[in-house]
């Protein structure tokens, strides 16, 4: 499930870092910066992200979104009246990257098409919506697609790219620019670096009209065409910093045959921090596009990313997350998730983190990391035993615990007769969780039950 994380700023953060694509005055970033624990940036549909290009007057194609086979024809249909072409473009709603490159299971090619009646346009609807959608970035589990975005279809002249992301070297919003629009940009900072522009923006004083006419005579533009793409720069920049983004893209920019300039698709993530203060925009969120067991950890305040493996994990902190993933691998095993309780984890909180472990089916064995400095160990305790009662778990439990009233925490485990196994060593605990996982593993394959007695 680690595909279904959809593409954010490590995009944009790639752009910057490769080859130390070089800043507008002069400073050259080198170093990518330092990775740490975050809640999943939030991610909207692109319909959702063009009402807000309307909202900052910033002009995009003429489109609506259904969700019948139906609806796009009469869309379509009403377009062709409206434009003086039949011709329109369907674009597949679902909230992962790759689409025109994509395939369908209902067989069809693409989730980005031309059509050129609204015959067609039906036709081809009905193979993606209610249909799941496959690239690169979904992997095998793909994306149902429950609507498609019909557009109206613009000739364009010239495309360009553009995006606003944050650098961390610079401690504010930085602007990606290029002449070369509509195709991967990733391609084209590794074949070409020169022709991308980075320009880093003053928080305290904002973006300025000489930045914006900079850019846009970077990207291209000029006469009429560069005052039109700066103004359009400019509002997007006020859309960026209003809603809290951690990304907006653009690509492409184009310039029509009549010389307006148009955003053709547009990409925006926030950031979950804010979403105190962004209400309306997390409402718009669609769970319906991420893992029910996403939904849960964030209800529940889990910091939880399904994998692919058969060891469950429950640690404390981000980083001995990742380390405890790390042992488990370098003794075979395989990790079926990320899950970091955090530093004021509930016993009910514990209790919810078992059951989301244990609702991925893959899961033959759990590991439990614990090290109590805020988090006191025994609350930790008392969730496991909550967790094994409540969930009937018959898979065996491997528990590290240390720091914190630790002694409390081994009482209340062997005061529980539940088939826990206790650990002091972190490397004892995980070619422990190893092992039962492979027998657990083994009996699964032949259909046999295994029931673990204590002591082994």
């Amino acid at each position: 499930m680690a595909s279904a994380i959809v593409r954010s700023a490590k995009l944009a953060e790639n752009i910057l870092f490769r080859n130390g694509i070089k800043i507008l005055g002069g400073r050259v970033l080198t170093q990518p910066p330092c990775d740490r624990q975050q809640k999943r940036n939030l991610s909207i549909h692109e319909y959702q992200a063009m009402d807000l290009l309307n909202k900052y007057n910033i002009k995009v194609p003429m489109y609506k979104v259904a969700e019948s086979p139906e609806e796009v024809y009469q869309i379509a249909k009403d377009f062709g009246q409206t434009t003086g072409t039949k011709d329109v473009v369907l674009k597949a709603q679902v909230l992962a990257g790759g689409r025109g490159k994509g395939h369908f299971e209902s067989g069809l090619k693409g989730g980005v098409k031309i059509v050129f009646d609204a015959d067609q346009a039906k036709d081809i609807a009905s193979k993606m919506i209610g249909s799941k959608i496959f690239t690169k970035q979904t992997g095998e589990a793909g994306r149902l697609c429950k609507k498609v975005m019909v557009c109206e279809r613009l000739y364009s002249r010239r495309e360009y790219y553009f995006a606003i992301t944050l650098d961390r070297a610079t401690a504010g919003p930085v602007m990606l620019a290029s002449s070369q629009g509509g195709i991967n940009i990733e391609e084209v900072a590794k074949e070409s670096p020169e022709s991308i522009m980075a320009e880093p923006v003053n928080v305290n004083t904002g973006l300025t009209p000489g930045q914006t006419t900079k850019v846009a005579k970077f990207m291209g533009f000029e006469g009429d065409q560069q005052t039109q793409a700066a103004q359009v720069l400019q509002n997007l920049y006020e859309l960026f910093m209003k809603y809290d983004s951690t990304l907006l893209e653009i690509n492409p920019m184009a310039e029509d045959a009549k010389g307006t300039v148009y955003c053709m698709d547009c990409k925006i993530n926030f950031d979950p921090n804010a979403e105190y203060r962004q209400k309306e925009i997390f409402s718009l969120r669609d769970w319906s596009q991420e893992d029910e067991r996403d939904a849960r950890a964030a209800k529940a305040n889990l910091n939880y990313i399904g994998l692919d493996g058969t060891i469950g994990c429950l640690v404390n902190g981000a980083g001995l997350a990742m380390s405890t993933m790390d042992i488990i691998k370098l003794h075979g095993g395989n990790p079926a998730n990320f899950l970091d309780v955090g530093g004021g984890a509930t016993a009910e909180q514990v209790t919810e983190a078992f059951s989301l472990i244990t609702s991925d089916k893959n899961v033959r064995a759990i590991l439990v990391n614990i090290f109590g400095g805020i988090m006191r160990c025994d609350v930790i305790a008392k969730g496991i035993v909550a967790a094994a009662h409540s969930l009937k778990l018959k898979i065996p439990i491997v528990v590290r615990l240390q720091g914190t009233r630790v002694e409390d925490a081994k009482a209340l485990i062997a005061a529980s007769n539940l088939k826990i196994l206790a650990c002091d060593s972190l490397e004892e605990a995980a070619k422990m969780v190893v092992r039962l996982s492979d027998i657990v593993d083994l009996a699964h394959e032949i259909s046999v039950d295994v029931k673990f007695e204590l002591p082994l």
